[in-house]
């Protein structure tokens, strides 16, 4: 146990929670479960023209829905804030970053850049005119004051630009070993608090990582780059510096950086798709973690027992959209009845108010289901992609996929009349799928048709798919009249096709 672990999230509540986001999330929860320390949650706020309450929200709620509670920060048990270095939204914590800043400035560590914009960009011009990399020139980093006092009295505001010290910056990564980055690759003294006195991510994430005491900063591979400017910045307030450890970049299947405007990455979306808390919880932690054996199907607990920081891979992580629905699969499968019925239900629902099925089905109903079913459910939202024919009233066939290969429209018209003269010698009392396959194909054998070619026409007809649950298990769910009905409704289309 080490109590004295304290590791952290911090979104920025300016977009829905993202893919890049949870999995970061359930691996610092990882680290702090299974070392005994505190996870904790701040909101990073201070785009104020960005942030948003419902995106706060989607956050928070999303990151519960997948079981990733937090020990300190906002929503805890109560609404309002749990944690002994509250508040944990950077909006509130304006003083503690005034009083940083005013440190920096006192020990000269850091100091007012009065330069306009314009300035900033022929800057920026003549170093790309001569082939340089972008970089602050420093013209107001050896200012006297009275300098300074001349240009706050032509009206202009300073921003605060922190002092960047010559050398190499390097930490030992927990994930990626050794890392040394020259400061001369920063791009030059660095503004910390813009002239309006809003601070900076750089600054805001230092100042907050020191109040909370955190003692491993476990984030994406993108912040490598920022890590000297952070520690920098620890160094300067005087905090011991904490472990880094950066987790390997979530990829596209073809190996480019997975982004929202390409690829989807919103939680919530695979939420409404009918994905798992439980198999999302699985796969996340695949995204850069092994538990060193072929194992593939593991809960939350069992991940957490298992997880080491160290044995975080390197390289990227690929995101295999028919990878997840295999483990979600498997998930689903996983469940008992009961479960599974009443996490199938809202979907269910949801395709009965978009019209897409004409009425919801009774428990009962949905439950004597779960032997078709369970076994091709790749989520939860396909369940009305697998059975939803069950639930409509006007069933559309497209007459093209009503004719089998080997048939024509004339046979098939044939082939769908016997079926239905066949089948309705059977009655309602003995409509059971070992009754209904016989009689059909003796008359395949009869007519000298292949039986399947007979079977897909039936199929199509009375489901509108070419591919569905076991033919005569799904002729018994739908019932004696209404297989009639669609067989009957199937051959007269045909004939009017």
């Amino acid at each position: 146990m080490a109590p004295d672990i304290r590791v952290r999230i911090a979104p920025s509540p300016t977009g829905p929670l993202h893919i890049g986001t949870a999995r970061t999330a359930l691996f610092n929860y990882l680290f702090a479960r299974r070392t005994g320390g505190t996870f904790v949650l701040r909101l990073e706020d201070t785009d104020v023209a960005r942030s948003t309450e419902a995106f706060e929200r989607d956050i928070l709620d999303g990151l519960h829905w997948l079981g990733i509670d937090w020990d300190e920060g906002p929503a805890v048990g109560e609404r309002g804030e749990t944690g002994p270095y509250a508040p944990y939204r950077q909006m509130a914590r304006l003083d503690d970053y005034a009083a940083a800043a005013a440190e920096l400035v006192a020990k000269d560590l850091a100091y007012p850049c009065y330069c306009t914009p314009d300035e900033l960009e022929a800057d920026r011009r003549d170093q790309e005119a001569n082939k340089l990399p972008p970089r602050y020139v420093g013209r107001c980093a050896v200012l006297t004051p009275a300098e300074r006092a001349a240009r706050e009295a032509d009206g202009r505001r300073g921003a605060l630009r922190f002092r960047v010290r010559p050398g190499v910056v390097g930490w030992d990564d927990v994930v990626r070993d050794r890392v040394e980055i020259d400061t001369s690759n920063l791009g030059g003294d660095f503004v910390i608090v813009r002239a309006d006195g809003t601070p900076l991510y750089h600054f805001t994430v230092v100042v907050d990582d020191m109040a909370m005491r955190i003692s491993h900063v476990i984030r994406g591979e993108d912040h490598v780059s920022n890590t000297p400017k952070h520690i920098l910045l620890f160094d300067a307030l005087g905090y011991p510096r904490p472990a880094f450890a950066h987790l390997p970049l979530i990829l596209n299947p073809d190996g480019t950086k997975m982004s929202k405007r390409k690829s989807q990455t919103a939680v919530a979306d695979y939420i409404a798709q009918g994905f798992l808390r439980e198999a999302l919880d699985n796969y996340f932690a695949f995204l850069g973690w092994s538990p060193g054996t072929d194992e593939d199907v593991l809960s939350l607990d069992e991940i957490a027992h298992r997880f080491e920081l160290e044995k975080v891979q390197k390289g990227g992580a690929r995101f295999d959209r028919d990878r997840l629905e295999w483990l979600n699969g498997q998930w689903i499968r996983r469940l008992d009845d009961q479960d599974l019925v009443e996490r199938l239900l809202p979907f269910i629902e949801a395709a009965a108010a978009a019209g897409q099925i004409a009425r919801v089905p009774s428990e009962g109903d949905v439950r004597a289901l779960l032997p078709l079913v369970r076994e091709r459910l790749p989520t939860l939202a396909a369940i009305t992609d697998v059975v939803g024919f069950l639930w409509v009233d006007d069933l559309a066939v497209d007459p093209a996929a009503l004719v089998p290969k080997r048939w024509d429209a004339a046979t098939t018209r044939d082939g769908l009349a016997a079926a239905r003269e066949t089948l309705g010698a059977i009655t309602e009392t003995t409509w059971e799928a070992d009754e209904l396959e016989p009689p059909l194909r003796a008359l395949a054998e009869r007519r000298g048709w292949k039986a399947g070619d007979l079977f897909m026409a039936i199929r199509v007809a009375t489901t509108g798919q070419t591919a569905t649950p076991p033919l005569f298990d799904t002729l018994v769910a739908l019932g004696r009249d209404r297989t009639l009905a669609r067989l009957a409704a199937a051959g007269e289309n045909l004939h009017t096709a």
